[in-house]
């Protein structure tokens, strides 16, 4: 077994570890920070969050997931009645559609919060 077969799921690791370290250290620093200062501890409580997110998350994702599959349908339509290359079609309708699907799921997401 070669050295780099043993260094790089060490160093994925490691970098993982690190990464979730700060995060955690640094929001309990700022925490503290903000409890010294005598801020209200209602802000660190996420249960009137929790239940919007969940909704802003699914709403997002399915307008993404519909993108993509009106993108490949367009791509799919247009390849088999134009001579337009398969190879740049697919991905520029696919990533397009995409674009425009996570646009109007942040459109319809902040027409939800406003709405509540």
């Amino acid at each position: 077994m070669h050295a780099t077969e043993v260094i790089i799921p060490i160093s994925l690791f490691l970098a993982i570890f690190g990464i979730f370290y700060l995060y955690l250290s640094t929001r309990n620093k700022e925490r503290l920070a903000l409890i010294e200062k005598g801020a209200d501890a209602s802000i660190f409580s996420f249960s009137k969050r929790t239940g919007s997110s969940w909704k802003v998350i699914v709403i997002n994702l399915a307008f993404l997931l519909m993108g993509i599959g009106l993108g490949v349908f367009i791509a799919s339509i247009l390849e088999s009645y134009t001579t337009l290359d398969e190879d740049a079609i697919y991905p520029a309708l696919i990533f397009f559609m995409a674009g425009i699907g996570l646009y109007i799921g942040f459109t319809q997401t902040k027409k939800h919060v406003d709405k509540e």
